[in-house]
């Protein structure tokens, strides 16, 4: 079970044709800025016990900074997040994407404006 977030807009930039040009680098400073401030969120957020699980969400870019990729990389990450039958879950990772994921859409949505 992974907690992996990823924004990835090649489809995107693959879709405004004679645009993308000119708009590839919006989206790649689009894509930059929400996955740092979903990074951010994160790790504000993420239960404190010894600091590994904080220190293990990384942010790593793909396809010239098309697609980024937020990730808590520790092997219990999956069990704070969703909970096991023991521990309740302590989401850190969902709630800040949807909030993220929002932002997102209304900074694409006036790019194409």
């Amino acid at each position: 079970m992974s907690v992996k977030v990823k924004f990835d807009t090649r489809d995107f930039v693959a879709g405004l044709g004679k645009l993308s040009m000119s708009a590839k680098p919006a989206v790649i400073k689009i894509v930059q800025s929400n996955a740092s401030e979903l990074q951010k969120k994160e790790k504000r957020d993420v239960p404190v016990d010894t600091g590994f699980l904080k220190r293990s969400i990384t942010l790593t870019t793909e396809d010239e900074g098309l697609t980024a990729i937020v990730e808590p990389t520790a092997h219990y990450a999956s069990y704070v997040e969703y909970g096991t039958r023991f521990m309740a879950a302590q989401p850190y990772v969902r709630p800040n994407y949807y909030e993220q994921v929002k932002q997102f859409m209304k900074e694409m949505e006036k790019l194409v404006k």
